[in-house]
């Protein structure tokens, strides 16, 4: 190694460290989960800093599932397009540079550090004001939002791709002007914030829909569509919406994904292949596609070259993914009975396992009992087990659920997971048969730590 490689080297060590030092004290803050309906706080920052949301166009994705695809797939249509990116998405899996990615890469450590030192006087200002009038200081997520927001500003990007962290209307993201809304398929998650039926929670979703925008409308039930249309009509924006405007028209399994036509605005799509599993993909291809089509040419029809360019080069990291082979390890970030339906749907369409065994770990605010049993046809035996997180289940808690829905005899309880991986892995190979494999599932912090057991992270 040489004398600069070794600089090179220490330099980026002490790159890193700095950032997690950054990270921690972030950290310290109020969690994402952690909901108050304000957004006076990212205001006030934004203010001081000149108003970086103002800088750039936007897309703005809310929903309950498949939000940070889509905005994977928006994120590389504009980039095939010449335009530089910025995307904002959450929760991450590995480092939270993740969330904050410029041209499809996250940032770097030097960079976080950077943001941090550039916004971090005018947080303090806003936190002290806050104090000052008994109110709690910036949470985690809404420094994060600002963080991302004068990231943007600064490179400069052309477009930013901006999920919600939950909700819509008081989420710190919704300080954007956003021209185009996605809202992918809304169902149950986050009850105790967004509320206990879909009607509510359609209410606060819509919230990201602003004057004159185009909103592209994932098919929803009956009562949630009337809750986003009556949103739409009275801020003036124009409604796309899939299975009236806009169609995956055809689709295909194909060798590492799928090849799928779509209807959008401005015409049609034929053979485009997507490597990505499943029918929840395709139809999160079909939002972004008509998103970017709305952003960039108004609703015309964009180069099919160009789209299928983009396409084939998408990823969506811990969402179906395959991590390893003999046997077949899979992760998925499925965390609510909608997602797990979309996941056993894809897993039976995709792959031809005669054995399958799940290890499931879940948080405290999810419906363990309902995920559990989402997967029960599906998995032959389930090891559940914890992740990283503090909001984890109890892994004897988890086990109680578990047993009243596959029954005592498939049902394993391991507390590590990295023992739980492996007893999962001996489970499945243990009648000799092809097609074993491993599915792990539950939660994002579950896909993440296996991620980096399995050295994908």
């Amino acid at each position: 190694m040489t004398r600069a490689d070794r600089a090179r080297r220490d330099a980026e060590r002490a790159a890193d460290e700095a950032a997690k030092e950054v990270y921690q004290g972030i950290l310290s803050r109020s969690p994402e989960h952690d909901f108050e309906p304000t957004l006076k706080r990212v205001q006030a920052v934004c203010e001081l800093l000149g108003d970086p949301q103002r800088a750039f166009r936007t897309v703005h994705l809310t929903g309950t599932n498949g939000k940070t695809s889509t905005s994977r797939m928006i994120d590389r249509l504009v980039r095939e397009h010449g335009l530089r990116t910025g995307r904002f998405t959450s929760p991450h899996l590995t480092s939270v540079r993740e969330r904050i990615a410029i041209d499809g890469e996250p940032i770097s450590a030097e960079r976080f550090v950077e943001i941090w030192q550039d916004v971090a006087p005018y947080v303090h200002l806003v936190d002290t004001t806050s104090a000052a009038d008994g109110e709690p200081r910036m949470s985690f997520f809404e420094v994060l939002t600002v963080m991302a927001l004068a990231a943007f500003a600064d490179a400069p990007i052309d477009v930013a791709i901006i999920e919600v962290g939950m909700g819509g209307v008081w989420d710190a993201t919704n300080v954007v002007d956003a021209e185009v809304a996605v809202i992918t398929p809304i169902s149950f998650d986050h009850e105790r914030w967004l509320g206990h039926d879909l009607t509510s929670i359609a209410g606060e979703k819509s919230g990201i829909i602003k004057d004159g925008a185009s909103v592209v409308m994932a098919a929803q039930t009956e009562e949630v569509e009337g809750v986003l249309l009556a949103a739409a009509a009275a801020r003036g924006a124009r409604v796309v919406r899939e299975g009236v405007d806009i169609h995956v028209t055809e689709r295909n399994v194909a060798v590492g994904g799928q090849l799928i036509s779509l209807r959008g605005l401005g015409g049609v799509y034929t053979e485009v292949f997507l490597p990505l599993y499943g029918a929840h993909q395709a139809h999160n291809a079909l939002l972004a596609l008509v998103a970017t089509e709305a952003l960039l040419t108004g609703g015309a029809a964009l180069d099919g070259d160009v789209v299928g360019a983009a396409f084939a080069d998408v990823d969506s990291p811990g969402r179906l993914e395959v991590l390893r082979s003999s046997p077949t390890i899979i992760v998925d970030a499925a965390h609510n009975p909608a997602g797990i339906a979309a996941l056993v749907e894809g897993v039976e369409e995709a792959f031809e396992f005669t054995r399958l065994v799940g290890v499931v770990g879940v948080l405290q605010d999810k419906d363990a009992e309902q995920v559990l049993a989402g997967l029960e046809p599906l998995l032959a035996e389930v090891v559940v087990t914890r992740s990283s997180s503090q909001r984890s289940v109890e892994v004897d808690d988890l086990a109680e659920v578990a047993i009243e829905v596959f029954g005592e005899d498939r049902v394993h309880a391991v507390e590590r997971l990295d023992d739980a991986l492996d007893l999962a892995v001996q489970r499945a190979e243990s009648v000799e048969q092809y097609g074993a494999g491993v599915l792990v599932t539950g939660s994002v912090t579950m896909v993440a730590d296996v991620r980096i057991l399995l050295g994908k992270g």
